[in-house]
Order: structure tokens, then C-alpha cells, then sequence
């Protein structure tokens, strides 16, 4: 599909996973470059000895079954943030403090960056 990035380099059991998009051959895709990062930076982080799939496996798992997601499950990568998210908070990788005001300044750098250009930390004003 156009627009769509595909990667098939990947940890196996991820293809298990459940609502994972993926193409015709089984691999996942991203519709979105930012879901593609947000999966890179996963599997890195289990390389890195971070958490173990089975750590990662029931943080997504209980975003994923939360009640209220969206039917279609165009929301599938939201849920994979926060699971990503809530799990360096509780192993201490990082405070969900410091999240917080980079999701802060990460929307202040949109807001002051002009259209058709890329979103920079540094177009925070704040920074």
C-alpha cells in the first residue's frame, strides 16, 4: 500500500501479537513513521536486555484489553505507546514526570513549527 512502511526484520514472537497490522506477507506495517519508531524502539529495548517479552507481552496486553478501545483497531498503536510508556516508568527507565513534559514540549514544538516542516524538539519555544 502506499504510504504504508513496512519492516521484516523482526522479533518472531511479535508477530503473535494481538491486532498487529501487517501486510500481505505477515510483516508488521505502520501507516504512520512514528508507529514504526515506537516499534523499533520496543524490540531495541528488549535487545538492550531492558525487559523480556513476557514483560512486554502483558503491558500491551493490558492496554489492548482495556475497555472503551476503538472497534476497528486504528488504536492499536496508541496502546502500544502506552504500554511502552508504562512500562519504563515502572522499571524506572525513566519518570512518568519526565514523559510528561516531553509530551509537553514535543506538542509545543508542533504547534510552533510551520507547515511542511519537520517537527523539532529544539522549534519547542520553551526549550
Amino acid at each position: 500500500m502506499p504510504g504504508r512502511v513496512t519492516l521484516n526484520a523482526f522479533e518472531p514472537s511479535l508477530n503473535g501479537s494481538p491486532g498487529l497490522p501487517k501486510s500481505n506477507e505477515g510483516d508488521p506495517v505502520f501507516a504512520e513513521p512514528w508507529q514504526a519508531e515506537a516499534f523499533a524502539m520496543t524490540v531495541r529495548l528488549h535487545e538492550k536486555g531492558v525487559f523480556s517479552w513476557s514483560e512486554w507481552a502483558e503491558a500491551l496486553s493490558h492496554e489492548l484489553y482495556k475497555p472503551g478501545r476503538r472497534s476497528d483497531a486504528s488504536d492499536y498503536f496508541d496502546c502500544w505507546v502506552a504500554a511502552l510508556s508504562r512500562l519504563v516508568t515502572e522499571l524506572s527507565i525513566t519518570s512518568q514526570d519526565t514523559l510528561d513534559q516531553l509530551t509537553q514540549s514535543w506538542q509545543r514544538a508542533a504547534e510552533a513549527t510551520p507547515h511542511g516542516r519537520p517537527i523539532l524538539l529544539e522549534n519547542d519555544p520553551e526549550r
